[in-house]
């Protein structure tokens, strides 16, 4: 063996130890692991019409996450099907997002057989995000596990993420002191204004807006439609679909830290 092939060889062995010493000594190397809640409700009221998951709050973070290596499993009340809101598959509704998702069988069928959420604990995972669609406005209002599983992500320094109606999911999360979550916290969510303009002030069981200040959240909001979310500490909540995109690089940046 001549000196430079011992040469390479032992470059090549140094290089490999690194390697692998970097691996061990780097946990970013595992790929995180985001846990996303989604309602299992799809009566709208009393009115006849269906409503559940506005798809394009869920396929644009879970893509968002997902192209950045990001492990999803997806958790709803009841388990298997999640209802997806007819209005949301219209064509005046869709976005690149939306048209990946109605390619991808396994996405869908991964919706179709999501896990039942009292079978999942905040510790396998390293964040919750909860996409929207007015059903978490029935179910996961009033929803003890899913408050309970928000408030452990939360006292395991884990940040929640919530889009759109899906805020509402914090109505009755208690902090460690007892006290609601959003007390003294900047949230936001779906707007009155923004309920009043879809027709369902009426029909929703509460206004979202309203019920995030009763709680002592200090409610922000921007302008109708537009793309608006804030952070506080561990909690990113976003206004209204277009906001979908912005809450998951929040929740990207948070748990890439």
């Amino acid at each position: 063996m001549n000196f430079i092939t011992k040469l390479l060889l032992s470059t090549i062995l140094i290089l490999s130890a690194i390697k692998g010493f970097s691996q061990m000594s780097n946990p970013n190397n595992h790929p995180k692991k985001v846990l996303f809640v989604v309602t299992s409700h799809g009566d709208l009221g009393n009115t006849g019409h269906k409503t559940g998951i506005w798809i394009e709050e869920f396929a644009a973070p879970y893509y968002h996450l997902m192209d950045k290596g990001v492990a999803i499993t997806i958790a709803s009340p009841k388990g298997g099907q999640a209802p997806i809101d007819p209005k949301s598959t219209a064509p005046d509704a869709q976005t690149p997002a939306t048209k990946r998702y109605y390619a991808d069988a396994a996405t869908q069928e991964k919706l179709a057989h999501t896990v039942q959420l009292s079978t999942v604990k905040q510790s396998d995972y390293d964040a919750v995000f909860y996409p929207g669609g007015h059903g978490p406005m029935w179910d996961l209002a009033e929803d003890a596990t899913s408050a309970k599983l928000i408030s452990d992500f939360i006292s395991h320094n884990k940040p929640a993420a919530l889009v759109c109606h899906a805020p509402a999911a914090l109505k009755n999360v208690k902090d460690a002191k007892g006290q609601p979550l959003v007390k003294g916290k900047k949230v936001t969510g779906f707007s009155n204004s923004e309920e009043e303009a879809v027709g369902l002030t009426k029909v929703v069981p509460f206004l979202l807006e309203d019920a995030l200040k009763a709680n002592g959240g200090h409610y922000e909001k921007g302008p109708d439609w537009q793309s608006f979310s804030v952070q506080d500490g561990l909690l990113i909540t976003g206004q209204n679909p277009a906001s979908s995109d912005a809450v998951a690089e929040k929740l990207l940046k948070q748990i890439s830290k």
